[in-house]
């Protein structure tokens, strides 16, 4: 397909012109730019444009969304135009990151190193909770705990336990690991760092307080020096600091020491030092560091815990906006280490909840179908500990049920923090989370959660009626979803020159028998759950700027042909394919959320730009845990784009229909 150049010139002009680009490079699905002044972006005049299906701003970058084909040719012209050099996606990332304040940059900096070891701190904490299931009293029997009534059960806890306890205990070796690895250290050295500080010979940090009552706190006597000989189980800064100290050590000496002289010198050289540092200087400075925060922490919920629970609780959700609620996981660890449980944590659960009681009454006020459908699937992603869909999806859209849900939250967090709940470990938020409480405080955490559902819901549903009620009746009371969505529908830019929306439902033979007949289809190229586009935490897929479709969440790392077809286009870090069926209509499977970042590792291409394969052909492979472990979301989006001419309608098949149990899509052909 042509590209206009004049089309492509107003995307420089709207961007601010040349002068204001830092830096620009594409993926498979959009321009992503480094802009030096974002204010300059004229949003109106993108929007006019008819190559832009979207455009939003992410963490630095300005991104606009242009499709999968021509988002490629549209850069080779942008680069024509402006003269400026191709970028890679790093070199964008980086300038990006520069203009982020030096909070923003620290609270990237801790998210990109405690995302990836969330998997292993949830499973221990879910495991936790089954533990105190078993071993808690009271819960089944008065006073007494199942496992005392039943023995037989007893060391089926103990096994439970000693697995659940692995990642805290050994919490310094994940830390280590992810933090060496960000600071672009080898992260088997993070690993090694981690286990030094945690060595069995030395005093488990959970011993640390009743040894130095008792005076047995052992020491380490270095010419008279003395040090004391603990390990810093539970801890969370000392890790952190030697990790950072660890990498740039190790890339210093990488530059001075020959290659044949490395393995003998580098990583035993790097861990020496950070090693004797970590135990002689920083461990015990930031022992007391750690301590201190906690200690004051602790001090104003124990003495104004009305007050700390009305604001955790009620601007966590604000919190998870700006992105700062990941700093607060290192402050749930340090206060499980040093205190035995977190006062934080069971008021994160009860927001999640309280937006997605929000996000489920706005299905009772909206009006529009696609609305009602994004508010069940995202407040069910909102009660099981995933509120990003419910918050960006449709609570900060209205704005009120954001509000509601804050406020239901904040007299929950009241409520928790004057009862002094607290959650022995971190697991899944939102209604699992009551697994993570201490058994003796479920009562409690249960009432809070009460409110946290029938406040946020009652207040939005009927703050919507009364809303609805007084807008103007010749549009039925839409006035609420049109006000929302408007921006959205002018971002899609569907290309039917004026035809009416794609329509939602799924069955349509009786109205129309004769399009039927001209049907394509589309199987699930990835085994996993099917679920709405929605759910895609990325608003370019979620909010269908690119064209419908569904998404997959895999259950295994193999893509395959849903149908005969000619691979058109592979994308070089091979996260990504686009199928042509001979009838002319392309597809898009995306395999994971800006896993282009990634570089191609973790997948395999079996096929090229111009093969042909058949259905059920192996087309990729890619490594779940690889994806996981970078914290990029699993999630995959099968996308039909728009502007196809050939394509009549798209029925998007989440879950299916009896006729056809393994069709996601149906593509729904011209005449």
């Amino acid at each position: 397909m042509a590209i206009n150049r004049q089309n492509v010139e107003d995307i420089v002009k709207a961007v601010g012109g040349k002068e204001n680009i830092e830096a620009a490079t594409h993926c498979v699905t959009r321009l992503r730019f480094a802009l030096n002044d974002e204010n300059k972006v004229d949003t109106d005049l993108l929007d006019k444009n008819d190559l832009v299906k979207g455009h939003f701003s992410s963490q630095g970058q300005f991104q606009v969304i242009i499709g999968p084909g021509l988002v490629d040719k549209v850069y080779d012209e942008m680069i024509s135009i402006t003269g400026g050099s191709r970028s890679t996606k790093d070199e964008v990332k980086t300038a990006a990151s520069k203009k982020q304040n030096p909070l923003q940059q620290a609270i990237k900096t801790l998210a990109d190193i405690f995302i990836p070891i969330l998997p292993a701190i949830v499973m221990a904490g879910l495991l936790l909770g089954i533990n105190n299931i078993l071993t808690g009293p009271g819960i089944f029997f008065d006073n007494t705990s199942l496992v005392e009534v039943y023995p037989q059960w007893k060391d089926f806890a103990s096994i439970i336990n000693t697995i659940a306890s692995t990642a805290f205990t050994f919490l310094p070796a994940l830390i280590g690991w992810s933090a060496v690895t960000r600071f672009g250290g080898s992260p088997l050295l993070g690993i090694v760092l981690g286990l030094i500080l945690v060595h069995p010979d030395l005093l488990s940090a959970y011993g640390y307080a009743d040894a130095k009552v008792e005076g047995t706190v052992p020491v380490w006597d270095l010419f008279g020096w003395h040090v004391n000989k603990i390990g810093y189980q539970g801890q969370v800064l000392p890790v952190l600091v030697s990790a950072y100290l660890l990498a740039r050590l190790e890339r210093w000496l990488n530059k001075k020491v020959p290659d044949s002289f490395k393995l003998l010198i580098v990583a035993p050289v790097a861990l020496l030092i950070t090693g004797f540092l970590a135990f002689t200087v920083i461990g015990p400075i930031t022992f007391v560091i750690a301590n201190a925060i906690t200690s004051g922490l602790v001090s104003i919920f124990g003495g104004f815990p009305a007050l700390g629970g009305l604001i955790y609780g009620g601007l966590y959700a604000l919190l998870v906006i700006t992105g700062m609620h990941h700093t607060f996981l290192a402050v749930d660890i340090q206060l499980i280490g040093s205190e035995g449980g977190t006062f934080l944590w069971p008021m994160l659960a009860l927001s999640n909840i309280a937006q997605g009681a929000a996000a489920l009454g706005m299905m009772f006020v909206a009006k529009q179908e696609k609305t009602k459908g994004l508010a069940v699937t995202s407040s069910i992603s909102a009660f099981l500990g995933v509120t990003e869909p419910a918050i960006f999806g449709v609570n900060v859209r209205f704005k009120y049920p954001f509000i509601f849900g804050m406020i239901g939250s904040a007299i929950a967090g009241v409520l928790l923090a004057i009862n002094n709940v607290l959650a022995s470990s971190i697991g899944v938020g939102g209604i699992p989370g009551f697994l993570s409480i201490f058994p003796g405080q479920w009562g409690v955490f249960f009432i809070g959660m009460a409110i946290a559902l029938i406040v946020p819901f009652g207040a939005t549903v009927l703050f919507g009626k009364i809303r609805s009620r007084g807008t103007d009746d010749s549009d039925n009371g839409d006035n609420i979803d049109t006000q929302a969505t408007e921006p959205v529908k002018d971002n899609h830019k569907h290309t039917e020159q004026g035809a009416p929306a794609p329509v939602q439902t799924v069955s349509s033979r009786e109205s129309s028998p004769a399009a039927a007949v001209n049907v394509l289809e589309v199987l699930s190229p990835v085994q996993g759950r099917i679920v709405p586009l929605e759910q895609v935490p990325d608003p370019a897929f979620a909010e269908r700027q690119m064209g419908k479709g569904v998404a997959v969440e895999p259950s295994e790392g193999r893509v395959t042909a849903p149908f005969d077809a000619t691979v058109a286009h592979v994308i070089k870090s091979k996260h990504a394919v686009i199928l042509e069926h001979a009838t002319g209509v392309q597809l898009l499977i995306h395999i994971g959320i800006n896993t282009v970042s990634l570089k191609g590792n973790g997948f395999t291409a079996h096929v090229a730009a111009g093969d042909r394969v058949k259905a059920g052909q192996l087309l990729l492979e890619f490594d779940r845990d690889t994806i996981t472990a970078a914290g990029y979301p699993l999630i995959s989006p099968i996308i039909v784009p728009d502007g196809q001419e050939v394509i009549e309608r798209v029925e998007e098949l989440t879950g299916g229909d009896e006729a056809h149990p393994n069709a996601v899509l149906k593509i729904y052909l011209q005449g």
